[in-house]
């Protein structure tokens, strides 16, 4: 089943949502076990402490009344109410057999039923009336013992207590356990819902992002590939419809200029003159063939680069830099063009060759010290100068140089959207421009 993004959203928010619902019913069943457990502890605790605490009074009760007895002559009253005291006594020590599960403690509970049934039987025989002591010490044996058992269970609750203690402390880390460790999971599941819901929403619009920077690089031969028939799916297929148009255009833009610059190829050519043409930036973007037969030089060491980091001759490159200043056209600016010969060139090379053995031997003289250096610095510049400037030189320099071409050089500028875009045509010609 396909979901659009919306759907996904939404999905995304319901299952975060029951999550996090989920997480708080655990917990709350958690502490609500808890507070069940403890409160079922507690109930039963304060029950036997309530119980225990009523035993005592009816215990030192019966206690005093027996001392009554033993030090004074009793009296049916007494008797009657002792009777009555051992029976509400008999009634709590069965309601607290029924509240314990120890054996010790049930043990315990039932030798004071015994002892109080025995005191009962004694009291009920009405022997206490003769003037006999066995009677009297019986009582008083029974006390005592009832007395002793009651301290014995009082012990033994006194290590329920602590037990009961020690089980709450027990219930109460085993809950906080549980929780922690539900809420770690409930952690974890968050977090990689987190990672993985964002990343498959959002890894769709990645892909269109990195197609939309091929574009800016005027790549078109990408695509945006994507499975989906959702919302995110149309906007893949629309763009993808229009990569495709921008490639067509492309090629077609190419091609028209391709054909433009064979046209005007082949017009320059039919021109029979000099053509160059540079941008705005002062770079040759082309020459015709004329042009390359006159400057004796090749395409890849002038097209594309600047003017005067090539060997393009002075007299054009001030015509095009007046032409740039000006931002205008330029007419009948005269150009001459000096022819280099060999012969020349080997004189130069020559020259270039003793000037640098000159300025070796200067340098080793140097070391000496600095007036030496100074003096043969002096002494080496005018041995150079004099032969620079050698008589068949300067002979050679007074005569008129011969010059490759002389004409006048028309350029003419092509205005763009902006001055960045402008272009400069230049036509050389040796008759002027009317």
């Amino acid at each position: 089943m396909t979901l659009s993004l919306r759907g996904r959203v939404t999905w995304s928010f319901i299952i975060a949502n029951s999550v996090v619902l989920a997480l708080m019913f655990i917990v709350f069943n958690y502490l609500n076990n808890l507070n069940k457990d403890i409160e079922s502890i507690t109930v039963k605790s304060n029950r036997v402490a309530l119980l225990t605490d009523e035993i005592r009074i009816s215990a030192v009760s019966l206690l005093k009344y027996q001392r009554r007895i033993l030090t004074n002559k009793p009296t049916p009253q007494q008797v009657d109410k002792i009777i009555n005291l051992c029976e509400g006594f008999t009634s709590q020590l069965h309601t607290l057999d029924s509240l314990y599960q120890n054996p010790d403690a049930k043990k315990i509970v039932g030798q004071m039923l015994s002892y109080v049934d025995s005191l009962k039987l004694v009291l009920s025989k009405g022997a206490l009336f003769n003037r006999g002591t066995s009677g009297l010490s019986t009582i008083g044996e029974l006390a005592d013992k009832i007395l002793d058992s009651f301290s014995e269970f009082q012990d033994i609750q006194y290590y329920e207590t602590v037990e009961r203690d020690k089980k709450i402390k027990k219930i109460i880390g085993e809950t906080k356990r549980h929780m922690m460790i539900v809420l770690i999971i409930g952690f974890l599941f968050t977090i990689i819902l987190a990672l993985v819901i964002p990343g498959k929403i959002a890894l769709p619009f990645k892909k269109i992002k990195d197609a939309i920077r091929e574009l800016q690089d005027c790549n078109f031969d990408v695509s945006i590939y994507y499975s989906q028939d959702d919302e995110i799916g149309e906007i893949a297929r629309e763009m993808n419809k229009m990569i495709y148009s921008f490639k067509v255009f492309e090629e077609l833009r190419a091609d028209r200029i391709s054909v433009e610059n064979r046209k005007f190829d082949a017009l320059a050519n039919l021109v029979r003159k000099p053509v160059l043409v540079a941008n705005a930036h002062g770079e040759l973007i082309y020459m015709n063939n004329q042009t390359y037969s006159l400057l004796q030089v090749q395409s890849e060491d002038v097209i594309g680069k600047e003017m005067t980091e090539t060997v393009i001759p002075s007299p054009i490159i001030g015509a095009y830099e007046l032409a740039l200043k000006r931002r205008s056209k330029i007419e009948n600016e005269e150009v001459k063009i000096a022819a280099r010969s060999q012969k020349n060139a080997d004189e130069e090379e020559e020259l270039q060759e003793r000037v640098k053995e000159k300025t070796k031997e200067k340098t080793k003289d140097s070391e000496k010290s600095k007036d030496k250096r100074r003096e043969s610095k002096d002494s080496s510049t005018k041995a150079l100068e004099g032969e620079v400037l050698d008589p068949e030189t300067e002979s050679e320099e007074e005569k008129e140089p011969e010059y490759l071409y002389e004409g006048y050089a028309n350029v003419i500028p092509i205005r763009g959207k902006e001055s960045s875009l402008d272009y400069y045509l230049m036509v050389l010609s040796k008759e002027v421009f009317v």
